[in-house]
C-alpha cells in the first residue's frame, strides 16, 4: 500500500497487523481521488475511522491544508502516527492531528475549522454509524456548507444519511461501494 499521488507519491504506508483494519485499496483510493481532484487542494479533512490514515494522508499529499485522523484502536493510532511521520514532510506533519477516540466522541468534539472533506470508512459491520456520525458532526457545526462526505461500504449494505443530506453519486468496485454525499441545496 502506497500514497498514489501528490508530493508523497510512492511512499509506503504501513497497516496494523490482524484483521481489525481493512485499508482502502490503492485502486479505490486512486479512483476516489480522481473524482475529488478539485476538492482536495486546501481542504480541511476528517478521517473518522482512520485505520491506517491512508485517506487523509493521500489528501494531505495532494494539497489539503489540515487533517484530523481518528480511530478507537491503539494499534491503529500507532500505525497512523508512524505513517504521518514517514509519508509527510515536516511542514505537513504539523497540520495533522491524530486522535484516539471512538467516532461518537471524535464527531462531537469542538473543532477549529469546519471540515470540507470527510471520509467515513468504518468496519463494514457498523452500517448504522454513518447517519449517527453525520448527525453528530452537524450538531457540532463541524461541516462546511459545501462539505463532501465520502463513505465506503459493503456492496449490499444499506446506509442512511441525515435528511439534510443527499447521496449524489455512488461508484461500485467489485464488493465495495463508495458513496458521495453533500448537503441538499436549499430552495429559497
Amino acid at each position: 500500500m502506497r500514497i498514489i499521488g501528490g508530493d508523497a507519491k510512492g511512499r509506503r504506508l504501513f497497516a496494523p497487523e490482524g484483521m481489525d483494519t481493512r485499508p482502502t485499496s490503492d485502486k479505490i483510493r486512486e479512483s476516489v481521488f480522481n473524482i475529488l481532484v478539485h476538492i482536495v487542494p486546501d481542504a480541511c479533512v476528517l478521517d473518522l475511522f482512520g485505520g491506517t490514515g491512508a485517506l487523509a494522508l493521500e489528501a494531505m499529499s495532494r494539497g489539503a491544508k489540515y487533517a484530523l485522523i481518528s480511530d478507537i484502536s491503539a494499534k491503529a493510532i500507532s500505525v497512523i502516527k508512524r505513517n504521518v511521520e514517514t509519508v509527510l514532510g515536516e511542514a505537513d506533519r504539523k497540520n495533522v492531528t491524530v486522535l484516539k477516540a471512538d467516532y461518537r466522541r471524535a464527531a462531537s468534539a469542538a473543532f477549529k475549522e469546519k471540515f470540507s472533506l470527510v471520509f467515513l470508512d468504518p468496519p463494514y459491520r457498523m452500517n448504522d454509524c454513518y447517519e449517527d456520525a453525520l448527525n453528530r458532526l452537524i450538531e457540532a457545526d463541524a461541516l462546511a456548507n459545501s462539505a463532501i462526505i465520502v463513505m465506503e461500504k459493503a456492496k449490499d449494505a444499506l446506509i442512511r444519511v441525515p435528511d439534510s443530506m443527499e447521496v449524489y453519486d455512488e461508484r461500485v468496485y467489485r464488493d465495495t461501494v463508495v458513496a458521495f454525499a453533500r448537503f441538499k441545496e436549499m430552495n429559497s
